[in-house]
């Protein structure tokens, strides 16, 4: 899919919007079928969704799930954007390149920690009940 230049006008063009949500749809393609850490958070939110739906999260457990879930899917993409950026600008090996890629994922590493502790708030307590 290739992108069109943009113009400079500012009036809203429908079918520019639907061509940037097509190559929306096709980043996050690419990023199920070429990242395998995205296909790990994809079954951890699919597990997660189906585990919330079983337990009848509140509204409010369902925003902060979306929230999560949401958050870890775009640092895993941001991560991966930078690193096809990186790869592309400078093929061979660079110490910055290496620590800019490094951070990135510490970024994602970051939010799937956040994840796994609200994982555990939310449905720590109801599976508690359940069980004991």
């Amino acid at each position: 899919m290739t992108h069109r230049p943009r113009s400079p006008s500012s009036a809203f063009d429908l079918r520019a919007r639907w061509q940037s949500l097509r190559c929306a749809v096709a980043g996050l393609a690419d990023l199920l079928r070429d990242q395998p850490h995205a296909r790990l958070h994809a079954l951890a939110a699919v597990v997660a969704t189906g585990l919330g739906g079983w337990l009848g999260l509140s509204r409010l457990e369902w925003v902060l799930l979306v929230l999560t879930i949401g958050l870890v899917w775009a640092m895993e993409a941001l991560n991966s954007a930078l690193e096809y950026l990186a790869d592309a600008s400078v093929p061979q090996q660079h110490p910055l390149v290496r620590k800019a890629k490094d951070v990135a994922a510490a970024g994602v590493l970051l939010a799937a920690l956040a994840a796994l502790v609200n994982g555990v708030l939310l449905f720590g307590p109801p599976l508690y009940r359940l069980w004991f």
